[in-house]
């Protein structure tokens, strides 16, 4: 099994509930908050920590230690407005890795603005698989977020071999969402915007479906 890493949800409805113990039966660190004194204590015996507070309050958080986790995920449902605080709190703080749940287009939108690490729409089972296997290192080829939405795996094509992240720039010019490299088995879920590609790499895409094909277009096919 890969090495436990500390990860905290933030939100317990049904998507944070369902990420929360998917990682917990994999063994690992989970702190989970939420306003919701109730919900918490459902994880009071199986969670490494469970926390009921505020966390649009950057006091609360930062005395959480929530710097130091490698994995932030902000599962909060209707409250669009407190995603969007905790987010840029926990911008601010420079966590490592921040995923954001969205609820629809606006709010998708606003979490790029913002330089939320990764923005997912998926179901619960969708969401607690791609959470187990992006931590593990094991992401399959093909993972449907929704109708509109997937994960892919992409070899670069000898057009975009030396040319760097930063440069293919999929964000500005496709709406796609680099969330990991794959290199001689690793996966990289930062790698730098200075990194060339090498056929060797495997690129982790996350995107509308239409956004995708159009990359793949362009500079794959």
């Amino acid at each position: 099994m890969a090495k436990p890493k500390q990860l905290a949800i933030i939100g317990l409805g049904q998507f944070g509930t369902g990420v929360a113990k998917s990682l917990i039966q994999k063994g690992h660190d989970v702190l989970v908050i939420d306003k919701n004194e109730r919900l918490v204590n459902e994880f009071r015996d199986t969670a490494t920590h469970a926390v009921a507070c505020d966390a649009t309050d950057d006091k609360e958080l930062k005395a959480l230690g929530i710097k130091n986790f490698d994995y932030v995920i902000v599962a909060i449902g209707e409250n669009i407005q407190a995603s969007i605080l905790t987010t840029l709190i926990l911008k601010d703080f420079d966590v490592k890795n921040v995923w954001v749940k969205s609820t629809n287009d606006y709010h998708t939108k606003i979490l790029e603005k913002i330089d939320a690490d990764l923005v997912i729409h998926p179901e619960q089972d969708t969401a607690s698989r791609l959470v187990r296997q992006l931590i593990n290192g094991h992401l399959l080829d093909y993972i449907e977020l929704s109708n509109d939405y997937s994960i892919v795996e992409i070899k670069p094509s000898k057009q975009l071999c030396g040319e760097t992240i930063a440069t293919i720039d999929l964000r500005g010019k496709y709406g796609i969402t680099l969330i990991g490299l794959k290199y001689e088995g690793q996966i990289d879920i930062n790698p730098s915007p200075d990194y060339e590609l090498c056929k060797q790499n495997v690129l982790i895409l996350l995107g509308h479906k239409k956004d995708i094909a159009r990359f793949k277009k362009a500079v794959i096919l």
